[in-house]
């Protein structure tokens, strides 16, 4: 069965396009012009992914339905922006989006954006160890996260990079192997951004003090690494 994808996006043109694209790659594709309709559209159809624009018209606008679809399913979800939508973006992020793309894209992009983050959302087979870091621990199988006892609800983006940094406590990873080997995305000029934002995000959950990180620390000109001690 040829997995469903929803298109958020009032822009019929760009709609036409991206939908000709993925329904050649094997998806489904569904689609709504603005927030109210999308989010309609996403409880009748429950599609395996959302293609959300952030500018959309009417009472909700795409930051509104991401908020709303992140509270309740864990959907993933790539936002398409314009260049002059950074404080947007950010905060789309920091709401629980998992990727991103910036308009005028290709529409070989977008589909190969959705079956990366696709990918990325299946469950790997096998169960694999429970990871411990200090008094971290992350359980692959269940995906839960707790830090000193206390669980710790992060996005499924957060979970894979502190799962990524668990697996090599000490090991400083780039911003570019955090995405090819936590996010299984390709670089992309400009995505060290996305990464910084979602180790911020990350920090805000589980550190002390993030504004002093005790767990994951920065390295200076290079990337991030976790720590034990």
């Amino acid at each position: 069965m040829a997995r469903r994808i929803l298109i958020i996006e009032d822009e019929s043109h760009i709609v036409r396009t991206v939908r000709l694209y993925l329904e050649k790659a094997g998806f489904e594709v569904a689609w709504a012009s603005d927030g109210t309709q999308g989010l309609a559209a996403f409880r009748r159809t429950r599609p395996a992914l959302v293609l959300l624009d952030l500018n959309l018209p009417g009472d909700l606008d795409g930051l509104d339905v991401c908020r709303k679809l992140r509270a309740e399913s864990s959907v993933p979800i790539i936002m398409l922006t314009a260049r002059s939508e950074e404080t947007d973006k950010l905060i789309g992020l920091e709401l629980g989006a998992d990727d991103y793309i910036t308009k005028p894209f290709s529409p070989r992009e977008v589909t190969a954006r959705v079956r990366t983050v696709l990918r990325r959302a299946a469950q790997p087979q096998g169960a694999p160890e429970m990871l411990e870091v200090a008094d971290i621990r992350l359980n692959p199988e269940s995906r839960v996260v707790t830090v000193g006892g206390r669980e710790v609800p992060l996005t499924r983006t957060e979970f894979d990079l502190l799962a990524a940094l668990m697996q090599s406590p000490g090991r400083v990873f780039s911003r570019a192997q955090l995405l090819e080997h936590a996010l299984r995305t390709p670089f992309y000029e400009g995505y060290e951004r996305t990464v910084d934002q979602h180790i911020k995000n990350l920090r805000q959950k589980i550190e002390p003090n993030p504004r002093s990180p005790h767990y994951i620390l920065t390295v200076r000109g290079v990337g991030y690494k976790i720590t034990d001690a």
